[in-house]
């Protein structure tokens, strides 16, 4: 519980700082905003000229893109301390970190909350919502269960992702701009339904980049698509984000073992 109250002081301390330059705080908000209706326009765009991908209409892939978008929003916010983690290994402020009485993990995530990426989760939030009003489906308990978890499945797939993208800067020292592949790649690939790929793309995205566990098996679930997976299985397979994330820390506390300081 005090590791939970300290957070909850270093995101209080982040958002009074965001807070200090209030327009220039909505100027990034609505840029956040336009830029990713933007991103939807294209896709509004591809649909109006072909109507359709193979069974899959607009609506349906509004979900999908919605979803996404308000799952990385968040995870975005959360990891911006391991996303600049590059810079804290150069300058050698990982050692302050160490010395403290608290995890690097804690501090890390606590170093920045992102409010400004407020603009993409709303923006995700409007398609999602659209979709759903669009496509007449009632909010049942089913339904919002499938929701929830695909909501933190995802949000726990991303925090790893970028944790994992961390983890090599201690051998790397400058990060790997390689890893924006499954970042933001991945919220471009979750943005269609995962069936559109083809097979070997749709093994790697479900078995070692689990996105499609937390993603499309819920979201098609909730869609009422038929699949080829048991129906159980969508309302189980979120917990792969989780699972992932776990993994993810267990790596980060092996590569804290082989930081060597920066050697000034």
């Amino acid at each position: 519980m005090n590791a939970f109250y300290l957070y909850g002081r270093y995101i209080s301390i982040s958002l009074k700082s965001q807070m200090q330059y209030k327009v220039s705080f909505l100027l990034q908000v609505l840029g956040q905003f336009l830029g990713t209706v933007m991103e939807f326009f294209g896709i509004w765009a591809l649909f109006t000229r072909f109507n359709s991908i193979g069974t899959w209409h607009l609506p349906e892939v509004g979900l999908f893109y919605g979803i996404v978008n308000i799952s990385f929003a968040c995870a975005d916010a959360l990891g911006r301390g391991f996303d600049a983690f590059s810079r804290i290994i150069k300058s050698g402020d990982f050692d302050r970190l160490l010395l403290r009485p608290r995890t690097t993990v804690l501090q890390l995530l606590g170093t920045e909350f992102t409010l400004k990426r407020i603009g993409r989760f709303l923006q995700g939030l409007f398609i999602a919502g659209w979709s759903l009003t669009t496509l007449h489906i009632p909010l049942t308990l089913n339904t919002l269960w499938l929701l929830g978890a695909s909501f933190i499945g995802s949000i726990a797939l991303f925090v790893g992702i970028i944790i994992v993208q961390a983890t090599l800067t201690f051998w790397t020292i400058e990060s790997l701009e390689v890893m924006n592949i499954l970042t933001y790649g991945g919220v471009e690939t979750a943005q269609y339904p995962l069936s559109i790929y083809s097979k070997w793309f749709q093994r790697f995205f479900t078995f070692v980049i689990p996105l499609g566990c937390v993603s499309y098996f819920p979201l098609v679930a909730v869609l009422g698509k038929d699949i080829s997976v048991p129906l159980w299985f969508c309302y189980l397979s979120p917990m792969a984000g989780i699972i992932f994330l776990f993994i993810a820390l267990k790596l980060w506390k092996r590569g804290e073992k082989y930081y060597c300081s920066t050697g000034s």
